[in-house]
Order: structure tokens, then sequence, then C-alpha cells
């Protein structure tokens, strides 16, 4: 913005009466910016509190989740080595013959569905 032209004589004091009110309307202005500038700053840093507090939680909800498949994993071998020792001794059914997997997925629907979940 170009300076304003000064008078000579008689408008000294009108101008300098014009020179101050835009020094404090830039001031006002300045002052405003550097508050929201302040305000977005904490804005920004609480942002990033919470993303990294979310991270944790979610790192250890997954480490829970892992365990819990890690224990479901063995209690499925159990059952398995179970289910097979059963039938090869009682019914002298051939292991070869069953179809694990099919026994497996006909459980899991007929489990799903009363409980009314799906799958």
């Amino acid at each position: 913005m170009a300076p304003p032209k000064k008078e000579q004589g008689r408008g000294r004091k009108k101008m300098k009466s014009i020179e101050s009110s835009e020094d404090e309307e830039y001031r006002r202005k300045r002052d405003r910016n550097n508050q929201a500038v302040k305000r977005s700053r904490v804005k920004s840093r609480m942002r990033t509190q919470e993303t990294l507090e979310r991270v944790q939680q979610l790192k250890r909800e997954n480490d829970q989740l892992e365990e819990k498949i890690k224990l479901l994993s063995k209690e499925l071998s159990f059952l398995k080595d179970l289910f097979i020792a059963h039938t090869g001794t009682t019914n002298n059914v051939p292991t070869q013959a069953l179809d694990l997997e099919a026994l497996l997925a006909e459980e899991n629907d007929s489990r799903d569905a009363s409980t009314g979940r799906q799958s």
C-alpha cells in the first residue's frame, strides 16, 4: 500500500490522525490473526495427541486379539485331535474319510444361525 500523500500546512494534524488510526487498525488485525494462529496450533497439537492415544489403544487391542487368536487356534487344534481320536477308536471310521473342514464349517454355520450372526 502506497503511503498517503502528505499535505502541506493545515492538513498535517488530519494526516497524523489518519495514519494513527490505520496503524491501530493494522495492529488490531495482527492481534486477531496472532490469536487465531495460537488457537489453530493448540487444536493441531490436541488432534495429534488424540491420534497418538488412539494408535496406542488400537495397538493394545490388536495385541489382545492376536493372543486370542493363538488361544483359539490351540483350542481348535486340541478339539480336532480329540475328535479324530474319538471317531477313529469308537466308530471304526477311517479318519482319512472325514472332511474336518466341512464339519467345522457346518458347525460354525449352525452356531452362527443359532446366535443370529452372519459370517
